[in-house]
C-alpha cells in the first residue's frame, strides 16, 4: 500500500492552488517569503527555474515529511522578463506593446521530496508556452485595469480569468500559463515512483 504523502504548495498564488484542487489534489499552502528581486539569471527560463527552486528550498527547510512544490512564472517578451507590473501606467504600456503580438510564458516548477527532515530529491523543470495576444481597445484595457487583475499577475494577463478574451491562442500547456503544469508535475512525481493518482484526496 502506498504511504500517504503530504503535498505542500510553496506559493501564495490562488490560481496554482485552484489548479491542484481541480486535479484532485489537496495541498497545504506555505508561502515561501523569498525576495524574488534577488534572483536573476541571463535567460528568462533559467530565472523561473531558480525562483521555483528558491521557493521550494525555503519551505522544505520547514518540513520534516512532505512533497514541496515551488513555482514561478514570467512572460518573456522581446527577450525580456515581465513579472507583475508595478502600476497602472506599466499595464497600459505593456498592453500597447503586446497587443497583436506573442510572448513566451515560462513556468518553473520544483518538486522537493522531504523525508525525516532532509531533502532526498530535487526535480526542477520549466514549461514554456507561446501566447498569442489579441489587440484590446484602449477602452477594454482601461476596463481590465479597473478590475485590478492585471496588476496581480505575471505578464499583466490571465488565461483563467478576465484577461482570457485578450488571448487569441496558446501553443503549449495552457495550465502552465495559468501557473502550474500538471503534466510536468505528473512526470516529476513518476520519477519518485509516485502516480499523481496516489495523491488524489480520498
Amino acid at each position: 500500500m502506498t504511504r500517504e504523502r503530504r503535498l505542500v504548495l510553496a506559493s501564495a498564488s490562488p490560481a496554482r492552488l485552484s489548479l491542484l484542487r481541480q486535479a484532485g489534489l489537496a495541498p497545504e499552502v506555505v508561502v515561501s517569503q523569498v525576495d524574488e528581486s534577488t534572483v536573476q539569471a541571463p535567460r528568462v527560463a533559467e530565472q523561473v527555474a531558480l525562483l521555483a527552486a528558491a521557493k521550494a528550498t525555503a519551505v522544505a527547510r520547514q518540513e520534516t515529511d512532505a512533497l514541496v512544490i515551488g513555482a514561478d512564472s514570467l512572460l518573456e517578451f522581446h527577450g525580456k522578463p515581465l513579472g507583475k507590473p508595478a502600476d497602472a501606467a506599466e499595464v497600459r504600456d505593456r498592453w500597447r506593446r503586446m497587443g497583436g503580438r506573442s510572448g513566451i510564458l515560462h513556468t518553473g516548477q520544483a518538486l522537493f521530496d522531504v523525508q525525516d527532515g532532509a531533502v532526498v530529491s530535487r526535480d526542477i523543470a520549466v514549461a514554456s508556452t507561446v501566447v498569442y495576444f489579441a489587440t484590446p481597445t484602449p477602452q477594454e484595457i482601461e476596463a481590465y485595469l479597473a478590475t485590478g487583475e492585471p496588476l496581480a499577475v505575471a505578464g499583466a494577463f490571465t488565461l483563467d480569468g478576465l484577461g482570457a478574451p485578450f488571448v487569441r491562442r496558446v501553443e503549449g500547456d495552457p495550465a502552465a500559463v495559468v501557473g502550474l503544469s500538471l503534466t510536468v508535475l505528473r512526470t516529476q512525481l513518476a520519477k519518485r515512483g509516485l502516480a499523481i493518482t496516489d495523491l488524489w484526496r480520498r
